[in-house]
């Protein structure tokens, strides 16, 4: 497994590769009660590339995902942002994109 520390080189190694799929996980940032962190990895022949972002403010650091607030007041990232933002900014046509558990 290989991490890849910034969003610009992650959608680089996409584009160049063009995998069959790309998983997801939406995490548990600091504090933990937040839901806050976003995993994103490609599993290419031999190797997985692995993409960690992280929250700064009311956005994820590097992907710019807006935070939503629950009916408590947890932060949350929704699905649908997520896969918005795959389908948007790494120009796969044919990719699956899955989160994490759903595999």
């Amino acid at each position: 497994m290989i991490r890849v520390k910034s969003w610009k080189d992650f959608k680089r190694i996409i584009e160049k590769s063009q995998p069959n799929s790309i998983i997801y996980s939406i995490e548990q940032g600091v504090p933990s009660k937040n839901l806050t962190c976003l995993r994103i990895i490609i599993p290419i022949e031999g190797i997985q590339y692995t993409f960690i972002d992280m929250a700064k403010g009311d956005r994820l650091r590097e992907t710019k995902i807006k935070l939503h607030r629950d009916k408590i007041g947890n932060l949350y990232i929704r699905d649908e942002d997520v896969k918005e933002l795959l389908k948007r900014e790494l120009n796969i046509k044919d990719s699956k994109i899955s989160a994490y558990w759903t595999i």
